[in-house]
């Protein structure tokens, strides 16, 4: 079977971690490399958080390159808060014997679109938009090849994680955020909003991922800072997956329940509603729509494909 190949941008943290487990373990695709930006955490930690995960998936070893280390133009403000310090639950992960591929990410990204088919690479983004904003920048042409870019991003229709309107990523680096929606490229946006209403995982399902065997008492146990923050916030054991829900947006299509067409603009000023992604939904603009926005998620085909994929799947 031809599979599909797919370029991951990530800021590794927990959540990455579990998404991208998920992508080893779907048999249509293959992951060609890893991009790293920070956002989480440092960028020189994600890379040794997407090494460990690597690792850990047992599948095969994509390289794993290093991108841009700080937002285009703001400070980074790192989720230790719900990652962790280490952005993988600080549950004493020893390092992967993994080592990063040399070279500059956003090069390779480009020189991959350059060398496959056209229309026929597909690149999700599980972070800040940085590295993504930069190759739209240097090679807007090159950037035209790709098929897709799915991204978790964004409140959606909802309320931000970060602040009352904005969601991490965005309003990590919104200066990058604002090229690559302007870029024209076949974007996806799959927001905060699905994330909170469709792919929160309760405390069975949390239960059941964690005694599937190694994979899944990973991908459970380097969430742990997220779970104890949930338990203080919602008064019970869940996990909120939002680089999960992006990833099962990207790789199957069947558990998208609403996702449309409307013109996206990113709040760049430095007040309260900075990072914010104003969807156009009754088309006040007048403007062409320019991104889809995956708002829900059929909850129960997404914890199908995550229990697939992570070896949780009842038998």
């Amino acid at each position: 079977m031809l599979r599909q190949r797919l370029i991951i941008d990530t800021d590794c943290g927990s959540d990455d971690a579990m998404a991208i487990a998920m992508a080893f373990n779907d048999e249509a695709y293959e992951i060609l490399f890893f991009t790293i930006c920070a956002g989480n955490v440092s960028a020189e930690q994600a890379a040794a958080n997407t090494l460990t995960t690597i690792e850990k998936s047992g599948r095969y070893e994509p390289p794993v390159y290093m991108g841009v280390s700080l937002p285009l133009v703001r400070p980074l403000v790192c989720a230790h808060e719900t990652h962790g310090t280490d952005g993988m639950g600080d549950i004493g992960l020893v390092p992967s014997r993994l080592k990063t591929t040399p070279g500059n990410g956003i090069i390779k990204m480009l020189e991959a679109l350059e060398q496959e088919p056209d229309q026929s690479l597909e690149i999700v983004a599980l972070g800040p938009l940085t590295n993504l904003a930069v190759a739209v920048r240097m090679a807007p042409k090159i950037m035209r090849r790709v098929k897709r870019i799915s991204i978790m991003g964004s409140a959606g229709l909802g309320t931000g994680n970060v602040t009352p309107v904005a969601e991490f990523n965005i309003w990590q680096d919104p200066e990058a955020a604002k090229i690559v929606l302007e870029s024209g490229l076949p974007l996806m946006l799959v927001g905060w909003d699905a994330c909170l209403d469709d792919a929160m995982l309760t405390a069975s399902d949390i239960e059941r991922i964690q005694n599937s065997g190694d994979l899944g008492r990973f991908a459970i146990e380097c969430n742990r800072v997220l779970l104890e923050m949930n338990k203080d916030r919602f008064g019970v054991p869940c996990l909120d997956m939002a680089d999960p829900a992006a990833m099962a947006a990207a790789l199957y299509p069947p558990c998208i329940d609403v996702c449309d067409a409307y013109y996206c603009s990113v709040d760049t000023s430095c007040g309260i509603s900075a990072g914010a992604v104003h969807v156009d939904i009754y088309h006040f603009s007048g403007k062409e729509p320019n991104v889809l926005v995956c708002s829900r998620l059929k909850s129960d085909l997404f914890k199908q494909y995550l229990f697939r994929t992570l070896g949780a799947e009842e038998t």
